[in-house]
């Protein structure tokens, strides 16, 4: 068993992801939590401190936030969402069989992916975007979506992915502050980390994030990346996302034995296969071990961050296509078997 992986193994592993059909672009940085080694590697139009959109790895930053709010005792996470917003915003925002339930909706449920709030980046907006027509999803839009559609199950009943829910998440963040998810972001965790390239974007006419692809369509989303806050709005690079992996992995923001209520896992099948907890994803490796994978969080970009416990290896990266996670998930597992 290797206890450090070479420098050449990890440009060798981004090189060959970075030739993959549809990927113009990858880095990957990788760290083992007792420092055997660190490196990072990029190709094509992602160097290592190119600034890249992190997506939904985002969401993790939101579950960071609210974490540390917790530990200083202002808000708990069974606290009912309707504690923090209004009457008005929460009528018809959950109807299921006739009964509304959006007022027994709590945070937990928001964080978890069960409240049963549907999900307002459907298939049909995902063609519109994917076809190259950029349009905001602010909060208020998103929630006007929301309530146009049927919710599944009753809140805590099942699981299901919903980027809604972290909108509402912002808007309570927000609420409990009384300063904005920008603010918030630099205060608690980029100034905090000192995180110089990291930010939240929201200046349509800024450039400096790598472009991302689908397929071999390039995809310039300025309008939309502005406008999804804290459900994917996060610009970071590859070194600065392991900082702050590696901080919210080891009791930085809130105590380390608070993870183990995070590791609620449930099993869900869309967008693809993978299982969620409480603010945080898991995602298999093999049948073999199919809860013992990676944990952190994927972005639609093609972002990851994520850590794995059995061989104590941090990743952070991107491969910058919008269905580009397998060949992410290739590049994590060439490191996890060199290190078995």
């Amino acid at each position: 068993m290797a206890t450090t992986i070479e420098a050449s193994f990890v440009d060798e592993v981004v090189s060959r992801a970075g030739s993959k059909k549809n990927i113009y672009g990858a880095v990957l940085c990788v760290e083992r939590g007792d420092q055997t080694f660190s490196h990072i590697s990029g190709v094509g139009n992602v160097s290592f401190d190119q600034p890249y959109f992190i997506a939904s790895v985002t969401k993790l930053y939101v579950t960071a936030v609210l974490l540390k709010l917790r530990y200083e005792s202002r808000l708990q996470l069974e606290d009912k969402i309707s504690k923090y917003l209004s009457d008005d915003l929460l009528r018809d925002l959950h109807v299921f069989k006739g009964k509304d339930y959006a007022r027994d909706i709590t945070i937990k449920h928001l964080l978890s992916n069960t409240s049963g709030i549907p999900d307002y980046f459907s298939s049909d907006v995902i063609r519109q975007l994917t076809s190259g027509n950029d349009q905001g999803w602010g909060f208020e839009k998103t929630i006007a979506s929301a309530k146009e559609k049927k919710p599944k199950f009753a809140p805590g009943k099942r699981a299901q992915y919903s980027d809604t829910n972290f909108q509402l998440l912002g808007k309570i963040i927000e609420t409990i502050t009384n300063r904005d998810i920008r603010t918030i972001f630099k205060e608690f965790i980029f100034d905090e980390l000192k995180l110089e390239d990291t930010y939240l974007y929201e200046d349509v006419n800024d450039q400096r994030p790598a472009s991302f692809y689908y397929k071999d369509q390039q995809l310039y989303l300025p309008n939309y990346m502005a406008s999804i806050g804290p459900e994917g709005g996060i610009v970071s690079t590859a070194k600065e996302s392991m900082t702050f992996l590696k901080a919210f992995f080891n009791g930085h923001f809130f105590p380390k034995e608070d993870f183990k209520e995070l590791k609620d896992w449930k099993l869900l099948f869309g967008p693809g296969l993978f299982f969620y907890g409480v603010g945080i994803a898991s995602q298999p490796l093999s049948l073999k071990e199919f809860k013992n994978g990676l944990i952190g969080h994927w972005g639609q970009t093609g972002a990851f961050s994520f850590y794995h416990p059995r061989t104590d290896l941090y990743f952070t990266g991107t491969v910058n296509q919008f269905y580009g996670h397998s060949v992410a998930a290739k590049m994590m597992i060439e490191m996890i078997k060199k290190i078995k």
